[in-house]
């Protein structure tokens, strides 16, 4: 903004002193505005044609100050324009190779596709969250929206292979699209699996028939906003309370508590014990409320003889600090 700045005083000041010496040479001399202009121009480019008439003792003493204005206004709108160019330009290279040099260093992180409504909430969430993520728009209006955010992005074509590969899908944990069209996220979400075929996909669904091949095309989840929203409304008139609670649980940040999953892996202190071998709640104060088996069944249902098994995941609840001791537990 600074250079753009410039650049317009710079303008303005070669165009004041266009203007000036206009009138001036009209007024001084009595040419014709179109003789005044031209000996104005010619004046300040000292190309070196002479006068249009012959100039009287006022009129040359007026043509000093026209030219000592005049070259030093154009040196001025000169230089602003090259540096204008040569700086944008540059800056735009050095702050994509900075943006790739940010990206390649990302691991396990996220990848949305699209930033419309929908995808610049989730982006939100996951700044909110500090979770790591690359968005991925073909808008170049939203590539402006996200410098000034300090959003890692790729402006491109989602269903791309190489734009995905960009992202760094092979290393990504998951993948949000969140495109327009139905056919598009069908597309990207075709590509994505292709990639990636242990990444965890999540495609919205805007048509209801789209769900099914979403699921074809290898979508974990499929989210209608529709549906989701018209449950959403329900639920808060039928139950506020408890709307308003989980609500407070997995997006305030004035809850102490916190909800949480957290995957067991086959190699874990925890496997094969029992939720009273494992002393979970002793040893991190964290109370698992649901376990997820590996078949995706939940098991809500607990006891201390309920056994944790490699490749499940807990549903927990607990503070910021004791759900990090049960992640160093498992």
């Amino acid at each position: 903004m600074s250079l753009l700045r410039h650049l317009r005083i710079a303008v303005g000041l070669l165009f004041t002193v266009i203007i000036t010496g206009t009138i001036g040479y009209t007024l001084i001399e009595g040419w014709a505005p179109l003789d005044s202009l031209y000996m104005t121009i010619i004046t300040i480019t000292t190309v070196g044609f002479r006068e249009v008439h012959p100039l009287s003792g006022s009129g040359k003493v007026f043509t000093l100050f026209i030219i000592v204005g005049g070259v030093s206004a154009s040196a001025y709108t000169l230089g602003s324009i090259v540096e204008f160019m040569v700086e944008g330009y540059f800056s735009d290279i050095l702050g994509g190779q900075m943006m790739k040099r940010k990206i390649s260093a990302l691991k396990d992180h996220y990848i949305i596709c699209g930033f419309g409504r929908v995808g610049e909430q989730i982006a939100r969430e996951f700044k909110r969250t500090g979770a790591p993520f690359v968005v991925l728009d073909s808008n170049p209006d939203v590539k402006k929206y996200l410098d000034t955010e300090e959003v890692l992005y790729i402006q491109g074509n989602a269903s791309d292979d190489n734009v995905l590969k960009d992202a760094g899908i092979e290393r990504a944990k998951g993948l949000v699209s969140v495109v327009d069209g139905d056919e598009d996220n069908v597309y990207v979400t075709l590509s994505a699996r292709g990639l990636n075929p242990n990444l965890f996909i999540i495609a919205r669904a805007n048509l209801e028939g789209s769900e099914s091949k979403l699921k074809r095309a290898g979508a974990d989840r499929v989210v209608s906003p529709y549906s989701l929203g018209g449950r959403r409304i329900a639920s808060m008139i039928l139950k506020p309370v408890v709307s308003d609670f989980l609500d407070t649980v997995m997006h305030g940040e004035e809850l102490e508590f916190q909800l949480q999953e957290i995957k067991i892996g086959h190699d874990s202190g925890v496997a094969g014990k029992t939720i009273k071998e494992s002393e979970v709640r002793k040893l991190s104060g964290a109370y698992i409320l649901s376990i997820q088996r590996s078949s995706g069944r939940f098991e809500t249902n607990l006891s201390k003889s309920t056994k944790i098994h490699g490749g499940d995941k807990l549903v927990v609840i607990g503070t910021r600090d004791q759900l990090d001791k049960l992640q160093n537990l498992v």
